[in-house]
This record gives C-alpha cells, sequence and structure tokens, in this order.
C-alpha cells in the first residue's frame, strides 16, 4: 500500500509540473524578463520562457573516424562518446566511419561519408538535415504531439508513426533513395505531398519539381544488419523497465552493471568493474555545450544516462545509480547534476555528486516550471523535492557528498576540456565541507571546450553547413497530415520488420580488387562522369584528421551558409532506369550507394575510390589541400542544393568568438535567449537578467590545494555518509 502510494504521489507531482507550463506560459515572461525582452517571443531554440529544451541526442556509438562540428562553429573536431548532441551541431562519418545518436526512443545511425546536422533538437521536434551519404532511423516510439523529420536535397520526410526507415542522398545526382521497412511517411516538398508505407522504396528528383518514381526494394546489406543488431540492444534490453523509454543510453546499462533492490530507492543500478576510488563525475572531462555551459562527458562507454539523469547514492561501499520512476513522461536532460565549490582565486575548481534528495540548481538561464521539471523528472517517489528546491539557496542546503566525494582539478584543465581522472589534485575534504557551495565556477571556457577537448579534424566535407529552405506541401484527400497538425505519432502500433529480398548475385564483401559493394537498384547510364573531378580543388585528403591541418586555407566562413561546393557537370546520367533490375553480375555498372564492410568504402558508378560525395581530387596536385571545401580556387560556389525542410529550421547559435566577450562579464555563466538574439542581430549582448542563487567569487574556506600535486585520491578523505538531507544516506564506508 505504502508503495502505490508513493507512486500515485509522484505521478500527481509530475503532471502537475508539467501542466504548469502551460499555465506559466498563460500568466507572462520569465522572472527577470523586461517588458519588450525580444526573448519572450523565442519560438525556436528556446522554450517556454527561454528555457532550454528537455532532450538530447546522445553520440552513442562511434566507429572509425567521425567528425563533429558544434552549433555556431565552422571548424572540425574528432567526434568524443557521449557527448549530448543538441540543435545545429553536425557530424560526418569518413570513408570508414559508422556512427549512432539516440534520444531513447528514437535511434539515428549514419553509415560511411554521411554528412548529417541535428537540424532542431526540441521538445517536440526531432528534425535531421541529410546533406549526403546513408542514414536509418528507427522510431521505437513517438510521443503524442512529436514529430520526427528528416531534410533532404529532394524533400522533406515525416515519419507518420514508429518504424524503421532509410534515406540515401546523392546530391551529385539530385536524388534521394527513401526506404521504409516498416511505418508510414510523407514526402512533401515544392507543391508536393505523397505517402509511403512499409515495404516501398522510392527514388526522389528534382527540387523545384518533386519527382517521385517507385523503386524495387533492394536487399540488406552490412549496414542494415549492423543497424538491425543495434536494435535488438534497445528493445531487448533489461534496464528500459527500470528507467523507461526515453532516457538516451539506458540499453548500455545491461553490458556494464547489474540492478539490485534497495528499501529507500527501490531498484538501483551498480557499474561494475571501476577502478579503487571510483567517484561520480571524476572520470570525464567538462565541455561548454549551448544552451547549457558546463557539460560532464564521461568516458565510459555506460555514462551517459547515469551522469544526466537520476541521482548516485553511496549505498555501503559502492556507488549505485538511482533513475528517476520510470513512467511514461521524457525526464528532462540536466548537463552534470553536480553541485560547485571553489573558485579561480584558489586555482582549483571543485565539485561533488548530488545524492537522491539533494536539489538541482541549474546555473545556465531557466524558468520555475524548468527547475521543478528537472528535479521532479530526475528522483524517485520517496524524495519530496518539491520542498527542498523552494530554499533557493544553494547555500542552505546540506548535501549528502560534498565532504564524501569532491573531485578537484586545476582550473586550466577545467577550462581547457582536458580529461580530469588523471590531472586530479589532492584537496582537504573537511574544508571543501565547510566551504560555501557556488552557483557555477567563474571560469571562462576556452575554444577547446566547445569541442570537448578533442583535436581538430579535417575530413573531406564542407565546412559551411547545407543551406535550407521551407518548402510547403499541397494536401490532396488522405496524403498527409496538413500544417499544424501533428504526425499520427498516437498511432503506435506494433512495428512488423519487413524483410528485405533475398540477396542474389550480391558481390562478395572481398571479392575481387574492388572495395565492397551493393547494388541498389539500377542507375545504369552513370558512366559519363568525366567532367567531376574539374568542379573542386580539394586536394591530398588522404591526412585529414592527422598531419597538414594547417593548410586548408580558404575552406569558407560561416555566414556562406549556402556558398559550398559545385558539384559539377553531371549531364547525360540516365538516372530513369534505376528502378529496372540491377545487373548483379557486373558490380561496376551500377553504383553502389551502400557501404557493405565497414573497413572499406562502398564504390559509386565507375568510381572505385569512393562515393563521389566524399571524393578527393585525384587530377588537381594540390599538396596543402587549399580550398578544401571551397569547390574552386576562385572562391566558394553559390549553387549547392540546399535542404527542403517542411518546418522551418531555427536561426543558428553565434559563434564562440561571437560570444566570447559578452560572456567575460559573468566568466562560466551561458548568454540567456535575448543576449544570444542580440548577438544574432549584430547588436550588443546587453545585461544578463537573472539573478543567481549564490554569489559568484567565493574568497571565505577556500579549499587549499596539496603541495603533493596531482593526486588521484581527491575523494579518498574520510567517508562522511550520515550528512543528507533526510538522514537516508546512513553507509560511512570508503567507496570502491
Amino acid at each position: 500500500m505504502r508503495a502505490q502510494n508513493q507512486k500515485l504521489w509522484l505521478a500527481v507531482a509530475i503532471c502537475m509540473a508539467f501542466l504548469s507550463v502551460q499555465v506559466f506560459a498563460q500568466g507572462g515572461p520569465p522572472p527577470g524578463s523586461q517588458p519588450g525582452d525580444p526573448y519572450q517571443n523565442q519560438g525556436d531554440q528556446y522554450q517556454g520562457g527561454g528555457d532550454p529544451p528537455g532532450r538530447v541526442a546522445r553520440l552513442g556509438y562511434l566507429s572509425g573516424t567521425v567528425s563533429f562540428q558544434p552549433s555556431g562553429e565552422d571548424q572540425w573536431s574528432q567526434a568524443v562518446m557521449n557527448y549530448p548532441l543538441t540543435t545545429g551541431d553536425r557530424v560526418y562519418t569518413d570513408r570508414d566511419g559508422r556512427a549512432e545518436l539516440e534520444t531513447g526512443n528514437i535511434a539515428v545511425r549514419l553509415s560511411a561519408t554521411t554528412d548529417l546536422t541535428t537540424t532542431n533538437l526540441s521538445d517536440q521536434l526531432v528534425q535531421l538535415g541529410l546533406a549526403q551519404g546513408t542514414l536509418r532511423v528507427r522510431a521505437y516510439d513517438i510521443m503524442q504531439g512529436n514529430s520526427v523529420e528528416i531534410d533532404t536535397p529532394n524533400a522533406a520526410l515525416t515519419l507518420l508513426r514508429p518504424g524503421s526507415y532509410r534515406v540515401e542522398a546523392y546530391p551529385d545526382d539530385n536524388t534521394t533513395l527513401v526506404t521504409v521497412n516498416s511505418g508510414d511517411l510523407e514526402i512533401s516538398g515544392n507543391g508536393f505531398s505523397q505517402t509511403i508505407h512499409s515495404g516501398q522504396s522510392v527514388k526522389l528528383s528534382g527540387q523545384d519539381e518533386v519527382q517521385m518514381a517507385d523503386v524495387s526494394n533492394p536487399g540488406s546489406d552490412d549496414f542494415d544488419r549492423w543497424c538491425n543488431d543495434r536494435d535488438r540492444r534497445f528493445t531487448s534490453s533489461a534496464s528500459r523497465q527500470y528507467v523507461g523509454p526515453y532516457v538516451p543510453g539506458y540499453e548500455d546499462l545491461d553490458q556494464y552493471g547489474q540492478w539490485q533492490p534497495t528499501p529507500d530507492y527501490g531498484q538501483v543500478w551498480y557499474p561494475a568493474q571501476v577502478p579503487v576510488g571510483w567517484a561520480p563525475y571524476r572520470y570525464g572531462r567538462w565541455a561548454w555545450v549551448e544552451p547549457w555551459g558546463w557539460t560532464w562527458v564521461e568516458d565510459e562507454p555506460w555514462g551517459f544516462a547515469p551522469f544526466h539523469y537520476g541521482r548516485w547514492a553511496l549505498i555501503g561501499s559502492r556507488w549505485g545509480w538511482v533513475p528517476g520512476e520510470a513512467v511514461a513522461i521524457r525526464p528532462v536532460y540536466a548537463p552534470a547534476l553536480v553541485a560547485f565549490v571553489g573558485g579561480p582565486s584558489a586555482g582549483v575548481q571543485v565539485w561533488f555528486p548530488l545524492g537522491p534528495r539533494d536539489p538541482y540548481f541549474p546555473w545556465y538561464h531557466h524558468s520555475d516550471v524548468y527547475l521543478r521539471q528537472v528535479n521532479v523528472t530526475n528522483v524517485r517517489v520517496n524524495v519530496n523535492i518539491v520542498n527542498v528546491i523552494n530554499v533557493r539557496n544553494v547555500e542552505n542546503i546540506h548535501y549528502a557528498y560534498q565532504r564524501v566525494a569532491p573531485t578537484a582539478v586545476s582550473t586550466e584543465v577545467f577550462r581547457g576540456g582536458r580529461p580530469v581522472a588523471r590531472e586530479t589534485v589532492r584537496v582537504d575534504a573537511e574544508a571543501i565541507g565547510r566551504a560555501r557551495v557556488i552557483a557555477h565556477p567563474d571560469v571562462h571556457p576556452d575554444v577547446r571546450a566547445v569541442h570537448a577537448g578533442a583535436p581538430e579534424t579535417h575530413p573531406a566535407v564542407e565546412r559551411t553547413r547545407p543551406r535550407v529552405e521551407s518548402r510547403a506541401p499541397v494536401y490532396n484527400g488522405n496524403n498527409g497530415n496538413r500544417p499544424g497538425a501533428a504526425p499520427r505519432g498516437n498511432e503506435n502500433r506494433p512495428v512488423q520488420e519487413q524483410t528485405r529480398p533475398a540477396e542474389v548475385g550480391r558481390t562478395p564483401a572481398n571479392g575481387g580488387n574492388n572495395p565492397p559493394a551493393t547494388n541498389r537498384g539500377s542507375f545504369d547510364n552513370r558512366g559519363n562522369t568525366e567532367n567531376r573531378s574539374n568542379v573542386e580543388n580539394r586536394g591530398n585528403v588522404e591526412n585529414h584528421g592527422n598531419d597538414n591541418r594547417g593548410n586548408v586555407e580558404n575552406r569558407g566562413t560561416p555566414d556562406n551558409r549556402g556558398n559550398v561546393e559545385n558539384r559539377g557537370n553531371v549531364d547525360n546520367r540516365n538516372l530513369e532506369n534505376r528502378g529496372n533490375p540491377p545487373n548483379r553480375e557486373n558490380p561496376q555498372a551500377p553504383p553502389a550507394a551502400r557501404e557493405n564492410n565497414p573497413s572499406g568504402p562502398p564504390t559509386r558508378g565507375n568510381n572505385p575510390s569512393g562515393p563521389p560525395t566524399a571524393r578527393e581530387n585525384t587530377q588537381n596536385n594540390n599538396p596543402a589541400g587549399q580550398n578544401r571545401g571551397n569547390g574552386s580556387p576562385s572562391g566558394p560556389p553559390t549553387d549547392r542544393r540546399p535542404l527542403v525542410t517542411r518546418n522551418p529550421a531555427p536561426q543558428q547559435n553565434p559563434s564562440f568568438s561571437q560570444r566570447q566577450g559578452a560572456m567575460q562579464e559573468h566568466p562560466g555563466r551561458p548568454l540567456e535567449p535575448q543576449q544570444v538574439d542580440n548577438i544574432r542581430r549584430g547588436q550588443p549582448a546587453g545585461p544578463m537578467h537573472d539573478s543567481e542563487p549564490a554569489p559568484h567569487n567565493n574568497q571565505a574556506n577556500q579549499p587549499r590545494e596539496n603541495n603533493s600535486g596531482a593526486s588521484h585520491n581527491s575523494g579518498s578523505s574520510s567517508q562522511h555518509g550520515n550528512e543528507s538531507r533526510g538522514g537516508k544516506e546512513k553507509d560511512d564506508k570508503k567507496p570502491r
């Protein structure tokens, strides 16, 4: 009976928190705003009075060479596992690369030479921009009122129900191949709207006038089989029953730990094989991710869900993760569930994990509604967090693990996004326990933190992002949803995967001297591509990501969003025969638009060196790699086709260099929405309006850095487990 009452209490609390979003939206602007503030009407990246989105996409799998470009930036860096992707981020997989993004209920998988932008990741919309390459999207569930959209150079694709979808974009040929393995999908463009169903494959061409042709359903390839294996990890995960389907990374918990019941918290997850002295938020790095600012990126492959949702608890001598209640409401993502102690004057930065009864106070712009949501959705039934967050001052909270598990590093390690574990410094845990908790570290990030401290890369793709254009569809009869209507996400009929036709006469993965190829339909008569090498000046790109990183002059600017690669003369390609049965005995006749082996690139047409979407200019000897990504020495061309969208894309974030000056006034704190909007308009950022729960500079009782210097024992002081607000953390043994 007690357990039932507790669950009922949590359900009521969560419902009230989410219903209050509407009340807050109707009741006026968020706290701290002034009449006429432009961010009162922000409707793109900031929802609900300027609150950050509650949803992110976890970068959950990386193989081969994968590059990452943060929102607002034009520099590529090496992608980092467990990085939280948000609106405007961009990922590129090289010819040996694969990657997976996931939001819990939606998995997005990239094959080789794929250029993908997370155009919009809001609480209601997952909008992806596929400029080139191959994408598989598996929607395990689509919440009612939510939309999933894939934008391509030919049309916008809207998922109408859960299912499995494959999209291949060939910008050089101005075609897109769409396959629905299960589910329903609407294709919309300029005056065009059509719905296709499970088992159908179509080829899209044109843009101003979209042309659609049915093609034969191609067989599975190695990329499909890998995607199916990844799907099984999600659908068979035992952790889903304890965490819920909307927490990214739950599927990795099965392999790296175990669930055990506890009297205080119910089911708790314990990581396996952690090193001696392991503590939460010690084995990873700090990154600067807008709009949250300082964000923790954990090293372990399982290290996403337990560091952005729920709370950690020291139970006996073991650290266990206590998730929020597994209910049918998406929990709100948090950049790091920690509290900070110290300041730059001490030369070190100190933080510690929050316990199950400790409130989380965001250090970025947020409303009262957001404060309740991010706490209530990440705790269990017997934690009355609502009363605790009403304290509104981080200094008046008795934190459970302030003395137990502090981690400290030098300010420079923190500022640059460097790995923490090998550069921790020893601090006096008792002094940390007496020190004042601060709202956030007074540390201004450098550009390395924007890239999570990862090294720079130079993939064979343009720095400038694809341009987007919104094209209104027409609606005839039952050809899809009308504008303003939510996709049929509530029609969560069981997903029945359609088996592709048997592979007949497929080229063996290691057969012949050419890279592996898969024949997806017949793109006959594509051989006349002699002029392709004359439209780019990419130079030698064999060393992208390694050497010669400085020789990449004239690669474009962030303002030239549409001025990217001239795809050149691709006449005489007769694409009308794509739906005809392919010539499977001749692997060079049709192009292989898919990868069949992650260690080798696919081939297209008669180009055995790789797909033209990421080809090298082998006829122009430019050893320095100059103008790579600009298309020609004379400057970036302007005829790259934009991505067609159904939902207008939000405005791009200002770059870090544009924001850097305005951030100096409040080091360590991201700009507020109205400041970002002012910078977008070329105006001064203006002042911040929000008040903080604690003052910035804390000079009293600062932690003292021990003369022993770098150490791995910052959390090895005596454990005072009976320090929590509710007195439940009664374990006083050393963590292991």
